[in-house]
C-alpha cells in the first residue's frame, strides 16, 4: 500500500492558478498509475487526470484539458497537478489516487489521499 498526501488547494479567483501536489510515502509510485479525482458538494467523484509513473503517459478529462497539466517528480516521488484557467465550475474537493493499472473509474482505486479543497471565486 502507498500512502498519499496532497497539498495546495485554496481559494482563487477565475482565471487563477493553483498547483496541487500529491506525496507519496511508505514506498514509491514505481508501477504504479496516479490519478487525481474531484468531487464537488453532492456530486459523484470524477476523473481529472492521471499519469502513469514509469512512461509518463498522461490522461485528462475534457473538461480540464488544455487547462490543467499532471506531471511528475522522480526525485521527490510526487505527482503534480497545475490547475490554470480556473472556472468557478472547477471547485471540489481534489483527491489523489493510485492504482496499478490506469483506469478513470475510481471505484478501481483503493489508495486515496485525505483530499484538498479547491474554491474558485468568480
Amino acid at each position: 500500500q502507498v500512502q498519499l498526501v496532497e497539498s495546495g488547494g485554496g481559494l482563487v479567483q477565475a482565471g487563477g492558478s493553483l498547483r496541487l501536489s500529491c506525496a507519496a510515502s511508505g514506498r514509491s509510485f514505481r508501477n504504479y498509475a496516479v490519478a487525481w479525482f474531484r468531487q464537488a458538494p453532492g456530486k459523484e467523484r470524477v476523473f481529472v487526470a492521471a499519469i502513469k509513473w514509469n512512461v509518463g503517459n498522461t490522461y485528462y478529462a475534457d473538461s480540464v484539458k488544455g487547462r490543467f497539466t499532471i506531471s511528475r517528480d522522480n526525485a521527490k516521488n510526487t505527482v503534480y497537478l497545475q490547475m490554470n484557467s480556473l472556472k468557478p465550475e472547477d471547485t471540489a474537493v481534489y483527491y489523489c489516487a493510485a492504482n496499478v493499472f490506469y483506469t478513470n473509474y475510481h471505484l478501481d482505486y483503493s489508495n486515496w489521499g485525505q483530499g484538498t479543497q479547491v474554491t474558485v471565486s468568480s
